[in-house]
């Protein structure tokens, strides 16, 4: 192997091991058998959610990934592997792909990470059932809410008999 290419594979696997750092969480899954529109239609939901998807070589992104300071994902990079990154929303590739492959049985989510865990294909499918955030915010303000509104109600009531 030249010494060029040496070095072309080095800086993508730094590189790589730059976005695998600043990652909030990444997913490794085997897109073996989608056809380019399914690939498509995913590529395009993961783009909308601010989510980096990429087909990558196993022995590159061990390298990354290890870089990073992750271990215990070697099983995982088999095969013909993607990973998707996401460095805004930590569930966002989980929900995902996990829907993605109960849709599509030819996806295989395989493991990945979320907030500096390493985690098993169960732990992504449980992570996935998380609502986003902005919907946790949403329904914290609800709760918030309730007791004002019932005491506002309440006190409302109680001036309309006395009037």
């Amino acid at each position: 192997m030249s010494t060029e290419t040496m070095k072309a594979k080095e800086q993508i696997v730094s590189d790589y091991a730059e976005k695998i750092k600043a990652a909030k969480s990444f997913v490794i899954v085997d897109y073996r058998g989608l056809t380019v529109a399914e690939d498509t239609d995913l590529r395009r939901e993961l783009r909308s959610n601010n989510v980096e998807y990429k087909v990558v070589k196993n022995r590159l992104a061990l390298r990354a990934i290890e870089k990073a300071g992750y271990t215990g994902l070697d099983n995982e990079l088999t095969g013909p592997t993607a990973i998707a990154i996401s460095t805004e929303d930590p569930v966002a590739p989980a929900k995902i792909l996990v829907a993605a492959s109960k849709k599509n049985n030819k996806l295989e989510v395989k493991g990945g990470m979320v907030e500096g865990k390493v985690m098993t294909v169960n732990e992504l499918a449980s992570v996935a059932t998380i609502p986003s955030k902005p919907q946790l915010i949403a329904q914290l303000l609800g709760m918030l809410q309730s007791p004002v509104r019932g005491l506002a109600v309440a006190l409302s009531e109680i001036a309309k008999k006395q009037a």
